[in-house]
Protein backbone atom coordinates (compact mmCIF):
# COMPACT_ATOMS: atom_id res chain seq x y z
CA UNK A 1 0.00 0.00 0.00
CA UNK A 2 1.23 3.54 -1.19
CA UNK A 3 2.93 5.11 2.08
CA UNK A 4 1.59 8.69 1.78
CA UNK A 5 -1.80 9.86 2.53
CA UNK A 6 -3.83 12.66 4.07
CA UNK A 7 -5.37 11.79 7.44
CA UNK A 8 -8.26 14.00 8.75
CA UNK A 9 -9.15 14.23 12.33
CA UNK A 10 -12.51 12.83 12.41
CA UNK A 11 -10.22 9.50 11.33
CA UNK A 12 -10.91 9.26 7.49
CA UNK A 13 -7.90 8.23 5.73
CA UNK A 14 -7.20 8.63 1.80
CA UNK A 15 -3.78 7.73 -0.01
CA UNK A 16 -1.74 9.03 -2.66
CA UNK A 17 1.35 9.53 -4.05
CA UNK A 18 3.60 12.44 -3.26
CA UNK A 19 4.08 15.17 -5.85
CA UNK A 20 5.55 18.31 -3.98
CA UNK A 21 7.87 18.35 -1.16
CA UNK A 22 8.64 15.36 0.85
CA UNK A 23 7.87 16.94 3.85
CA UNK A 24 4.63 16.47 6.84
CA UNK A 25 2.23 19.10 7.22
CA UNK A 26 -0.73 20.41 9.65
CA UNK A 27 -3.66 21.92 7.67
CA UNK A 28 -7.46 22.48 7.43
CA UNK A 29 -8.89 20.92 4.08
CA UNK A 30 -11.10 22.77 1.58
CA UNK A 31 -11.62 22.47 -1.81
CA UNK A 32 -11.87 24.63 -4.99
CA UNK A 33 -14.07 23.75 -7.61
CA UNK A 34 -12.20 25.65 -10.58
CA UNK A 35 -11.86 23.67 -13.32
CA UNK A 36 -8.14 25.66 -14.39
CA UNK A 37 -6.32 28.38 -12.11
CA UNK A 38 -4.43 26.19 -10.40
CA UNK A 39 -1.21 28.67 -10.47
CA UNK A 40 -3.04 31.09 -9.21
CA UNK A 41 -4.18 28.79 -6.45
CA UNK A 42 -1.49 27.81 -5.15
CA UNK A 43 0.17 31.08 -5.40
CA UNK A 44 -2.83 32.91 -3.12
CA UNK A 45 -1.31 33.53 0.05
CA UNK A 46 -5.51 33.24 1.12
CA UNK A 47 -5.01 29.57 1.64
CA UNK A 48 -2.10 29.78 4.22
CA UNK A 49 -2.83 26.98 6.39
CA UNK A 50 -5.00 24.70 4.17
CA UNK A 51 -4.68 21.69 2.06
CA UNK A 52 -6.40 22.56 -0.94
CA UNK A 53 -8.06 20.21 -3.20
CA UNK A 54 -8.79 20.33 -6.37
CA UNK A 55 -12.28 18.68 -7.67
CA UNK A 56 -11.17 19.06 -11.04
CA UNK A 57 -9.81 15.61 -12.21
CA UNK A 58 -6.17 17.05 -14.16
CA UNK A 59 -3.96 19.68 -13.21
CA UNK A 60 -0.20 20.86 -14.38
CA UNK A 61 -1.06 20.34 -18.17
CA UNK A 62 -0.03 23.85 -19.38
CA UNK A 63 2.55 24.24 -16.64
CA UNK A 64 3.47 27.55 -14.20
CA UNK A 65 5.30 30.79 -15.14
CA UNK A 66 6.42 33.87 -13.30
CA UNK A 67 3.34 36.05 -14.73
CA UNK A 68 1.02 34.32 -13.43
CA UNK A 69 1.62 34.44 -9.74
CA UNK A 70 -0.52 36.05 -6.99
CA UNK A 71 2.21 36.67 -4.59
CA UNK A 72 5.93 36.07 -4.33
CA UNK A 73 5.29 32.68 -2.88
CA UNK A 74 3.17 29.89 -1.72
CA UNK A 75 1.97 29.70 1.86
CA UNK A 76 -0.50 27.01 1.20
CA UNK A 77 0.02 23.70 3.79
CA UNK A 78 -0.28 21.39 0.92
CA UNK A 79 -2.05 20.39 -2.81
CA UNK A 80 -4.41 17.42 -3.20
CA UNK A 81 -5.14 16.70 -6.93
CA UNK A 82 -6.12 13.44 -8.80
CA UNK A 83 -3.63 13.49 -11.85
CA UNK A 84 -0.64 16.16 -11.91
CA UNK A 85 0.44 15.88 -15.36
CA UNK A 86 3.87 17.30 -16.73
CA UNK A 87 2.99 20.62 -19.08
CA UNK A 88 2.87 21.08 -22.91
CA UNK A 89 2.62 24.93 -23.43
CA UNK A 90 4.79 27.45 -25.03
CA UNK A 91 4.00 29.56 -21.97
CA UNK A 92 5.48 26.84 -19.15
CA UNK A 93 8.58 27.65 -17.20
CA UNK A 94 8.12 24.99 -14.95
CA UNK A 95 5.81 22.15 -13.93
CA UNK A 96 3.91 22.57 -11.46
CA UNK A 97 5.48 19.94 -9.01
CA UNK A 98 8.53 21.83 -9.35
CA UNK A 99 6.97 25.21 -8.89
CA UNK A 100 5.91 23.12 -5.15
CA UNK A 101 9.27 21.41 -4.75
CA UNK A 102 10.62 24.94 -5.06
CA UNK A 103 8.67 26.75 -2.47
CA UNK A 104 8.42 23.29 -0.22
CA UNK A 105 5.19 22.15 0.00
CA UNK A 106 3.73 18.99 -0.32
CA UNK A 107 1.53 17.30 -2.84
CA UNK A 108 -0.71 14.13 -3.25
CA UNK A 109 -1.84 13.20 -6.30
CA UNK A 110 -3.81 9.71 -7.56
CA UNK A 111 -5.94 10.88 -4.71
CA UNK A 112 -9.66 10.26 -4.30
CA UNK A 113 -10.65 13.57 -4.62
CA UNK A 114 -14.12 12.89 -5.22
CA UNK A 115 -14.64 11.24 -2.40
CA UNK A 116 -12.55 13.38 -0.08
CA UNK A 117 -14.79 16.44 -1.80
CA UNK A 118 -18.06 15.10 -0.76
CA UNK A 119 -16.80 14.00 3.11
CA UNK A 120 -16.23 17.78 3.31
CA UNK A 121 -19.20 18.56 1.74
CA UNK A 122 -21.18 16.09 4.15
CA UNK A 123 -18.79 16.98 7.28
CA UNK A 124 -17.83 20.28 6.97
CA UNK A 125 -14.07 21.37 7.03
CA UNK A 126 -11.73 19.04 8.32
CA UNK A 127 -8.56 19.55 10.27
CA UNK A 128 -5.89 17.25 8.97
CA UNK A 129 -2.23 16.10 8.53
CA UNK A 130 -0.30 15.24 5.57
CA UNK A 131 2.03 12.69 5.44
CA UNK A 132 4.17 13.00 2.44
CA UNK A 133 7.90 12.17 3.67
CA UNK A 134 9.24 9.00 3.69
CA UNK A 135 9.42 8.56 7.08
CA UNK A 136 7.38 5.97 8.34
CA UNK A 137 4.09 7.13 10.39
CA UNK A 138 0.64 5.13 10.83
CA UNK A 139 -2.23 6.47 10.50
CA UNK A 140 -3.66 6.32 13.91
CA UNK A 141 -0.19 8.60 14.96
CA UNK A 142 -1.37 10.90 11.83
CA UNK A 143 -4.80 11.22 13.27
CA UNK A 144 -3.86 11.65 16.33
CA UNK A 145 -1.57 14.88 15.00
CA UNK A 146 -5.14 16.37 13.03
CA UNK A 147 -6.65 16.09 16.03
CA UNK A 148 -3.20 17.68 18.14
CA UNK A 149 -3.24 20.73 15.66
CA UNK A 150 -4.56 23.85 16.97
CA UNK A 151 -6.37 25.30 13.75
CA UNK A 152 -7.20 28.42 12.13
CA UNK A 153 -9.35 29.96 14.37
CA UNK A 154 -8.64 33.21 16.28
CA UNK A 155 -5.53 32.76 15.09
CA UNK A 156 -3.22 35.80 13.23
CA UNK A 157 -2.65 33.79 10.24
CA UNK A 158 -2.21 37.31 8.11
CA UNK A 159 1.31 37.55 10.03
CA UNK A 160 2.35 34.57 7.97
CA UNK A 161 1.51 36.07 4.80
CA UNK A 162 1.70 40.25 4.87
CA UNK A 163 4.62 42.26 3.80
CA UNK A 164 7.57 43.53 6.08
CA UNK A 165 8.37 46.91 4.08
CA UNK A 166 6.30 49.15 2.06
CA UNK A 167 6.47 48.74 -2.25
CA UNK A 168 4.72 50.87 -4.73
CA UNK A 169 2.34 48.85 -6.66
CA UNK A 170 3.47 50.19 -10.05
CA UNK A 171 6.53 46.97 -9.50
CA UNK A 172 3.47 44.89 -10.01
CA UNK A 173 1.49 46.77 -12.30
CA UNK A 174 4.21 47.51 -14.57
CA UNK A 175 6.17 44.68 -14.68
CA UNK A 176 3.66 42.20 -15.33
CA UNK A 177 1.07 44.03 -18.02
CA UNK A 178 1.41 46.27 -21.16
CA UNK A 179 -0.82 49.59 -19.34
CA UNK A 180 0.13 52.42 -20.43
CA UNK A 181 1.52 54.45 -16.93
CA UNK A 182 -0.46 56.62 -14.93
CA UNK A 183 -1.01 60.36 -14.97
CA UNK A 184 1.25 62.29 -12.61
CA UNK A 185 -2.11 63.60 -10.91
CA UNK A 186 -3.79 59.96 -10.47
CA UNK A 187 -5.46 59.64 -7.15
CA UNK A 188 -3.29 57.52 -4.49
CA UNK A 189 -4.64 54.52 -2.38
CA UNK A 190 -2.70 52.92 0.26
CA UNK A 191 -3.63 48.68 0.26
CA UNK A 192 -3.05 47.28 3.26
CA UNK A 193 -1.72 44.11 2.25
CA UNK A 194 -3.29 41.36 4.43
CA UNK A 195 -2.59 38.59 2.19
CA UNK A 196 -3.05 40.84 -1.60
CA UNK A 197 -2.95 39.22 -4.55
CA UNK A 198 -0.92 41.18 -7.15
CA UNK A 199 -4.21 41.28 -9.68
CA UNK A 200 -5.97 43.15 -7.42
CA UNK A 201 -3.10 45.54 -6.74
CA UNK A 202 -2.55 45.95 -11.01
CA UNK A 203 -6.88 46.52 -11.20
CA UNK A 204 -6.42 49.38 -8.51
CA UNK A 205 -4.08 50.76 -10.98
CA UNK A 206 -5.76 49.64 -14.09
CA UNK A 207 -8.85 51.80 -12.91
CA UNK A 208 -6.73 54.50 -12.28
CA UNK A 209 -5.24 54.81 -9.18
CA UNK A 210 -2.05 55.14 -7.69
CA UNK A 211 -1.04 52.38 -4.99
CA UNK A 212 1.20 52.14 -2.08
CA UNK A 213 1.33 48.40 -0.30
CA UNK A 214 1.59 48.86 3.04
CA UNK A 215 2.09 45.81 5.41
CA UNK A 216 -0.67 44.59 8.01
CA UNK A 217 0.64 46.03 11.28
CA UNK A 218 0.64 49.88 9.55
CA UNK A 219 -1.37 52.13 12.07
CA UNK A 220 -3.77 54.51 10.78
CA UNK A 221 -1.69 57.67 11.49
CA UNK A 222 1.60 55.68 9.44
CA UNK A 223 -1.59 55.07 6.31
CA UNK A 224 -2.60 58.63 6.65
CA UNK A 225 0.99 60.13 6.59
CA UNK A 226 0.61 59.37 2.99
CA UNK A 227 -1.97 61.35 2.31
CA UNK A 228 -4.13 58.93 0.36
CA UNK A 229 -7.44 59.40 -1.19
CA UNK A 230 -8.46 55.92 -0.47
CA UNK A 231 -7.43 52.98 1.65
CA UNK A 232 -7.98 49.85 0.20
CA UNK A 233 -8.47 46.29 3.19
CA UNK A 234 -6.90 43.47 1.20
CA UNK A 235 -7.99 39.42 0.97
CA UNK A 236 -6.19 37.32 3.49
CA UNK A 237 -6.49 33.92 5.40
CA UNK A 238 -7.72 32.85 7.83
CA UNK A 239 -10.42 33.96 10.84
CA UNK A 240 -10.81 38.31 10.46
CA UNK A 241 -11.50 37.68 14.83
CA UNK A 242 -7.19 36.88 14.67
CA UNK A 243 -6.26 40.36 13.37
CA UNK A 244 -7.65 42.80 15.91
CA UNK A 245 -4.93 45.33 15.20
CA UNK A 246 -6.20 45.53 11.60
CA UNK A 247 -9.91 46.20 13.10
CA UNK A 248 -9.09 48.90 15.06
CA UNK A 249 -7.08 50.47 12.31
CA UNK A 250 -10.57 50.27 10.20
CA UNK A 251 -12.21 51.73 13.06
CA UNK A 252 -10.02 54.76 13.36
CA UNK A 253 -10.05 55.61 9.71
CA UNK A 254 -13.72 55.43 9.38
CA UNK A 255 -15.01 59.10 8.73
CA UNK A 256 -11.55 60.30 7.54
CA UNK A 257 -10.65 58.74 4.31
CA UNK A 258 -13.01 56.21 1.44
CA UNK A 259 -12.25 52.75 2.18
CA UNK A 260 -13.20 49.61 0.24
CA UNK A 261 -12.28 46.12 1.33
CA UNK A 262 -12.33 42.62 -0.53
CA UNK A 263 -12.50 39.24 1.34
CA UNK A 264 -11.21 39.65 4.66
CA UNK A 265 -11.04 42.85 4.10
CA UNK A 266 -14.61 42.97 3.48
CA UNK A 267 -15.17 40.85 6.84
CA UNK A 268 -13.03 43.23 8.55
CA UNK A 269 -14.71 46.20 7.87
CA UNK A 270 -17.81 44.82 8.49
CA UNK A 271 -16.27 44.05 12.15
CA UNK A 272 -15.15 47.76 12.52
CA UNK A 273 -19.67 48.72 11.82
CA UNK A 274 -20.47 46.15 14.76
CA UNK A 275 -21.33 43.33 12.41
CA UNK A 276 -20.45 39.40 13.56
CA UNK A 277 -18.22 36.77 11.32
CA UNK A 278 -18.69 33.00 11.64
CA UNK A 279 -17.46 30.10 9.58
CA UNK A 280 -19.42 28.56 6.58
CA UNK A 281 -20.01 25.07 6.65
CA UNK A 282 -16.94 24.02 4.05
CA UNK A 283 -16.06 27.91 2.75
CA UNK A 284 -16.43 29.34 -0.92
CA UNK A 285 -13.62 28.47 -2.84
CA UNK A 286 -14.18 28.66 -6.87
CA UNK A 287 -14.94 30.45 -9.78
CA UNK A 288 -18.72 29.83 -10.70
CA UNK A 289 -20.49 31.89 -7.45
CA UNK A 290 -23.64 33.51 -9.04
CA UNK A 291 -23.93 36.56 -6.88
CA UNK A 292 -26.90 39.61 -7.64
CA UNK A 293 -25.82 42.99 -7.53
CA UNK A 294 -29.12 43.93 -4.80
CA UNK A 295 -29.48 47.65 -6.37
CA UNK A 296 -29.61 46.68 -10.18
CA UNK A 297 -30.99 43.08 -10.20
CA UNK A 298 -27.55 41.97 -12.50
CA UNK A 299 -25.78 38.62 -11.44
CA UNK A 300 -22.43 38.65 -11.88
CA UNK A 301 -20.15 35.12 -12.13
CA UNK A 302 -17.37 35.75 -9.35
CA UNK A 303 -14.74 33.85 -7.59
CA UNK A 304 -14.10 33.29 -4.21
CA UNK A 305 -12.13 32.07 -1.17
CA UNK A 306 -12.98 32.17 1.81
CA UNK A 307 -14.21 30.40 5.11
CA UNK A 308 -15.62 33.09 7.00
CA UNK A 309 -18.45 35.21 6.19
CA UNK A 310 -20.67 38.12 7.93
CA UNK A 311 -23.53 36.81 9.76
CA UNK A 312 -27.10 37.72 8.21
CA UNK A 313 -28.31 38.58 11.82
CA UNK A 314 -25.62 40.67 13.49
CA UNK A 315 -25.62 43.52 10.38
CA UNK A 316 -26.09 46.84 11.73
CA UNK A 317 -28.31 49.58 10.55
CA UNK A 318 -25.18 51.78 9.31
CA UNK A 319 -24.66 48.84 6.49
CA UNK A 320 -26.65 48.68 3.53
CA UNK A 321 -26.69 45.30 1.70
CA UNK A 322 -25.43 45.34 -1.56
CA UNK A 323 -24.72 42.02 -2.67
CA UNK A 324 -26.15 38.83 -1.89
CA UNK A 325 -25.28 35.41 -2.82
CA UNK A 326 -27.70 32.96 -5.01
CA UNK A 327 -26.19 29.84 -3.76
CA UNK A 328 -26.58 29.90 0.10
CA UNK A 329 -27.88 33.50 0.37
CA UNK A 330 -24.74 34.58 2.32
CA UNK A 331 -23.78 38.39 2.29
CA UNK A 332 -21.32 39.18 -0.29
CA UNK A 333 -20.99 42.89 -0.70
CA UNK A 334 -22.31 46.21 1.99
CA UNK A 335 -21.65 49.92 1.88
CA UNK A 336 -21.72 52.32 5.32
CA UNK A 337 -24.65 54.11 4.71
CA UNK A 338 -23.25 57.44 5.90
CA UNK A 339 -19.41 57.11 5.00
CA UNK A 340 -17.51 56.53 1.88
CA UNK A 341 -16.59 52.99 2.50
CA UNK A 342 -17.67 49.83 0.04
CA UNK A 343 -16.54 46.13 0.42
CA UNK A 344 -17.53 43.08 -1.47
CA UNK A 345 -16.89 39.18 -0.20
CA UNK A 346 -15.17 37.91 -3.54
CA UNK A 347 -12.88 38.10 -6.20
CA UNK A 348 -13.52 41.03 -8.95
CA UNK A 349 -10.13 40.89 -9.72
CA UNK A 350 -10.06 37.14 -10.42
CA UNK A 351 -13.00 38.36 -13.45
CA UNK A 352 -14.08 34.59 -14.04
CA UNK A 353 -16.89 36.56 -15.68
CA UNK A 354 -14.64 38.01 -17.10
CA UNK A 355 -15.73 41.17 -16.50
CA UNK A 356 -18.96 40.97 -14.51
CA UNK A 357 -17.39 42.65 -11.78
CA UNK A 358 -14.77 44.79 -12.62
CA UNK A 359 -16.79 48.15 -12.53
CA UNK A 360 -16.36 47.60 -8.12
CA UNK A 361 -12.92 49.07 -8.28
CA UNK A 362 -14.40 51.89 -10.71
CA UNK A 363 -16.54 52.36 -8.01
CA UNK A 364 -14.13 53.02 -5.65
CA UNK A 365 -12.20 55.57 -7.54
CA UNK A 366 -15.17 58.23 -7.82
CA UNK A 367 -15.70 58.12 -4.40
CA UNK A 368 -12.52 60.52 -4.12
Amino acid sequence: MNRHFLALADGSVFYGQSEGAATDSPGEVVFNTGMTGYQEIVSDPSYAGQFVTLSTSEVGNYGCCAADMESGGLFLSGLLVREMNEPSHFRAEESLAQLLKRFHKPALSHLDTRRLVLHIREHGTQKAWLHASDTAMSEAEAIQLANQWSGLDGINTVSQVSIHQPYDGATVHDLLTDAEPLPADAPTVVALDLGIKWNIVRSLENAGMRVTVLPYTASSEEILAYRPNGVFFSNGPGDPAGVTNVIETANSLVGRVPMMGICLGHQILAIAAGAKCGRLAFGHHGSNHPVQNLNDGTIAITSQNHNFAVQPDSVPASLELTHLNLNDRSIEGFRYRNEPVICVQFHPEAAPGPHDARNIFRQFYEMF
